[in-house]
């Protein structure tokens, strides 16, 4: 019987866990994790979680692979303690760019990763922006896919949006970007954009107007930030009065924060599906909470209500 609920960390996001468990209203779980000197992990789970419906929070986020294999010991060791149902929420699913097969000889990660998860003990997924949709279908289990755009949507309706436009970094994400655009009521504008290397992006042109306007760039996260800073030198190339940011994904990675401390633009939005520390959240850098989507949703999937109106 699955009339209880409890809520583990591992170490990837244990503030954002603390704030789904306040929002829901519940203790998180004693998880004891400790490392031997041979840099093996050693996890035990310090309370009863036998014929619990118990859910495991851990983001794909730095160091990526210590958390991933918390969370895959996590899992096992309360599937081997009889845990009634194991979700497994991956607010932030970093191998979702490695979702083709795009040179030869690699592995698609994105969908090895999801095997793995299931394999080690995962029987549902919660997760959120994952890079691209279509790695929805990697997963062989029950699979919640939750957007941010609400949480992001909500702050800048409040923010002053005269003459604004929305910009897309790239063709990929017009898609995403025009739901942000038509629900705020504003014109739409992308980049055409090619991607060199992981530190290295051409763009060519913009498609649309922008000349005169302020710039809302979304996108699904920022890493080393050189995409959203090759949209920034076209957009200023084409007569753009003002640039703000939002993403779901704050990883701000490498010289991120550097390179967006010198550069023009004037406000940088991330949620908290992968930790800001103190030393990243500079005047440029705003943080907004998604626990309470998180925590909702656990909530519904425990009780088996329905989840669809929280993409809206």
């Amino acid at each position: 019987m699955r009339d209880r609920v409890k809520i583990f960390a591992g170490n990837g996001n244990p503030e954002l866990v603390r704030e789904i468990c306040e929002y829901i209203g519940v203790t998180p779980g004693e998880v004891s994790i400790q490392r031997f000197s041979n840099e093996n992990l050693f996890i035990q789970i310090e309370e009863n979680v036998r014929e619990t419906d118990v859910f495991v929070v851990q983001p794909f986020s730095s160091p990526v692979h210590e958390n991933i294999m918390e969370l895959l010991i996590m899992m096992d060791a309360m599937r081997s303690a009889s845990a009634s149902r194991i979700t497994a929420v991956i607010p932030y699913y970093s191998y979702a760019r490695s979702d083709k097969k795009d040179a030869p000889r690699i592995s698609i990660v994105g969908r090895l990763m999801a095997d793995v998860l299931v394999t080690a003990g995962a029987d549902r997924i919660l997760t959120m922006n994952l890079h691209k949709p279509q790695v929805h279908g990697f997963f062989s289990v029950p699979t919640d896919h939750l957007y941010a755009a609400p949480v992001l949507l909500d702050y800048y309706r409040d923010t002053d949006l005269r003459d604004t436009v929305v910009v897309a970094t790239d063709a990929g994400h017009v898609k995403e970007a025009a739901n942000y655009a038509e629900r705020l009521r504003l014109p739409l504008a992308f980049v055409d954009k090619r991607r060199v290397s992981d530190n290295e992006v051409a763009t060519n042109t913009i498609v649309g107007h922008v000349e005169g306007k302020h710039a809302v760039i979304f996108d699904d996260e920022i890493a080393t930030g050189t995409s959203l800073l090759a949209t920034i030198q076209i957009l200023q190339e084409h007569g753009i009065r003002s640039i703000r940011a939002g993403a779901v994904h704050g990883v701000l990675c490498g010289h991120a924060i550097e390179k967006l401390a010198a550069s023009p633009i004037e406000e940088v939005v991330v949620t908290n599906t992968v930790p800001v520390p103190p030393e990243k959240r500079i005047d440029k850098i705003k943080v907004l909470s998604v626990a309470p989507l998180f925590g909702e949703a656990i909530k519904r999937i425990h009780t088996g209500e329905s989840i669809s109106s929280l993409f809206v």
